[in-house]
């Protein structure tokens, strides 16, 4: 579970200069009288990037916007300093709609910049924000990264609210693992020291929280305590305090003083209360029941847990739903009434299974994040090759037509130049379109390139192929980030190469499910025998790659796949991050194919059967029901008819 208090300081830094003192911003208002009487010049720019930062908070979009205009003028004009920030000013606008990959892209657009600059300060900034982002995202390898970065850069410009902001990052993300919460504390400790040096209160609130939980997550309740009561002193006033006196409650409710733990989760609650903080009511709620509970006030517990289940349900706070639904069915069960106890048991696995799908969504979202923000750079590259080839090509036109106007000596010479800037652009084109043809099937990139749009297909007949790994998740907690990218990256690169072989269309990858077609763009009569055997190809790898790993004793994938053939559209979807799929009911019954089907085996429907028997033994399984399809024929493909 990611810190409260560490995550929120990541932040506190990073916006500093956008939300600094009121008193010394220029209100909205001010601004814009500001613009309509300033020209186009780096005062105009610096005014732009102070007003889209007034947006932050109430509107992104519009600060996006703003940001964007600044971004503008400041490359006319060539000012350097306005242009770092007005690329920066539209990452955080991303961020704060949610729009990660949009924000890490602008804000590593905006570390160029500032390395060009030779701004040190900017550059430690967009290191922290980027490694935010990816910590948000569950990427510690990655976040760990590129804090340690700006870190070291923030030392040796002796920025201290910047070594302050990282120290509690990557404390924040060595506090992830119990095995490393003493890497945790040193982090902490640096940063609570550095705090007191400068006698920031917010920043030893904020370090003192931190220590304050790892010496409780340490069981070292006495020292907790020190640094929990410091940090409650350093927030008074603040909507920080509830949190940390919860915890002091929890290491009352340890240390059996009940009383204590009441009185401080009462405190919390009524603190949350006035400020109307739900999540920090909620978990004081939760804190105040648990010590009723344990004092054996149990119908005080119960009424605690149902006022902390309201609030909880109305933000959707699963954790906190989830420990109430435990305290209640202990609650229960202690006063022997087993048949309420029994209700929220059954409500306590299901908001589990819930909280399991969070964490496994939250894990594939990882693997998806890095995904689209590797995808969105090619293209990004793509285009700026794109522009990079059309200048090119405009130089050589003039040169062209200044040959001419030049002596025949001179025409030679630009006949040379004219030959290598030829050789030259044919090479880029070449990557060019090599990168496009990774993306989009060869035909849909060719009238892509040649119109400007590709309109969608419809194709009468199609053979939809899905995979998925059946024991993915459990493999996963087992690997390492980079092992278990590696890990996936090994198994889809031989899917690719066996699709490749028989022609088939990649169509995407979603977290640990791939999906092909055969039969498009260029449709044909093979295709349904072309992805059984792709498929049978498929899950031998897997299965000879199961017995590798098993030998050596290190986690291994197995494998469900599906098949289903019938009519599809198919297209470009969007304006921009183009992606080519597929659509229809036959797509939905290829997914499950393979939601019902067994590990090691290729399930196909009736449909496919028809046109594979004669060249496929196949076992039928039956009338097999399929989630929202009712029931459906399906087949295992046992192997190639001799």
């Amino acid at each position: 579970m990611i810190n409260k208090y560490c995550l929120p300081v990541l932040f506190v830094f990073l916006f500093l200069f956008c939300f600094g003192q009121r008193a010394a911003c220029n209100d909205v208002d001010s601004l814009k009288r500001l613009l309509a009487t300033t020209v186009h010049d780096t005062t105009r720019v610096n005014l732009l990037n102070e007003l889209s930062k007034q947006y932050f908070n109430d509107k992104p979009d519009t600060s996006i916007i703003i940001a964007a205009s600044s971004r503008k003028l400041a490359e006319q004009i060539n000012f350097r300093t306005g242009l770092a920030l007005a690329i920066k000013n539209m990452g955080i606008g991303y961020y704060l709609q949610g729009k990660y990959k949009d924000a890490v892209i602008h804000w590593q657009q905006a570390l160029e910049v500032y390395k060009q600059n030779g701004d040190e300060k900017g550059v430690a900034n967009m290191l922290s924000n980027q490694g935010a982002v990816y910590f948000a995202q569950g990427d510690d390898v990655k976040a760990f990264e590129l804090y340690l970065e700006s870190l070291k850069i923030s030392e040796k410009i002796g920025d201290t609210l910047r070594i302050l902001t990282s120290l509690n990052n990557i404390g924040g993300v060595y506090l992830n693992k119990p095995a490393t919460y003493k890497k945790a504390l040193e982090y902490f400790q640096r940063s609570y020291n550095l705090s007191r040096a400068i006698n920031d209160q917010y920043t030893i609130g904020t370090s003192s929280v931190n220590l304050g939980e790892t010496y409780y997550k340490m069981g070292d309740d006495k020292t907790a305590l020190i640094y929990l009561n410091e940090s409650v002193k350093a927030y008074e006033g603040t909507e920080n305090l509830p949190y940390s006196l919860n915890y002091i409650g929890r290491v009352y409710v340890r240390q059996k003083k009940y009383d204590s733990a009441v009185y401080t989760h009462m405190k919390a609650y009524e603190y949350a209360k006035n400020l109307d903080t739900k999540l920090d009511m909620t978990q004081s709620l939760v804190g105040l029941a648990q010590a009723y509970l344990a004092q054996g006030n149990f119908n005080s517990s119960i009424d605690a847990y149902k006022r902390a289940l309201q609030v909880g349900r109305e933000l959707n706070a699963v954790t906190e739903i989830k420990d109430a639904y435990e305290g209640l069915t202990d609650a229960y069960a202690s006063m022997s009434d087993y048949s309420n106890a029994f209700n929220y048991q059954k409500l306590l696995l299901a908001i589990k299974d819930t909280i399991y799908n969070i964490n496994t969504d939250k894990k594939l979202g990882t693997l998806q994040f890095t995904f689209d923000l590797e995808k969105k750079e090619s293209q990004i590259s793509l285009l700026n090759k794109d522009k990079e080839i059309q200048q090119q090509e405009i130089r050589r036109q003039k040169i062209v037509r200044n040959s001419f106007i030049g002596g025949f000596g001179i025409v030679l010479l630009f006949a040379m130049v004219f030959f290598k800037q030829r050789n030259k652009i044919s090479k880029e084109k070449k990557r060019s379109d090599e990168l496009l043809l990774n993306i989009l099937p060869e035909e849909t990139a060719e009238e892509l390139k040649a119109t400007g749009t590709a309109k969608a297909k419809s194709f009468d007949l199609v053979s939809v192929l899905f995979t998925d790994f059946k024991n993915f998740t459990q493999a996963s907690e087992k690997l390492s980030p980079e092992e278990l990218v590696s890990e996936i990256n090994y198994c889809y690169s031989e899917f690719d190469r066996i699709i490749q072989k028989y022609g088939i269309e990649k169509i995407k990858t979603i977290g640990d499910s791939y999906m092909c077609a055969g039969g498009l763009p260029t449709q044909n009569n093979t295709h349904a025998h072309d992805v059984v055997a792709a498929g049978l190809e498929m899950v031998a790898f897997i299965e000879q790659n199961k017995k590798e790993k098993i030998a050596k004793g290190i986690p291994f994938f197995e494998l469900r796949l599906g098949i289903n053939t019938g009519p599809v559209v198919a297209g470009i979807v969007g304006i921009k991050k183009f992606a080519y799929d597929i659509w229809g009911d036959t797509v939905n019954t290829a997914s499950r194919m393979e939601s019902s089907g067994e590990i090691g085996r290729v399930n196909i429907s009736g449909n496919t059967y028809e046109l594979v028997k004669d060249k496929f033994a196949c076992t039928h399984r039956g009338k097999i029901e399929a989630k929202n399809k009712g029931v459906i024929d399906m087949y295992f493909v046992d192997g190639v008819l001799n």
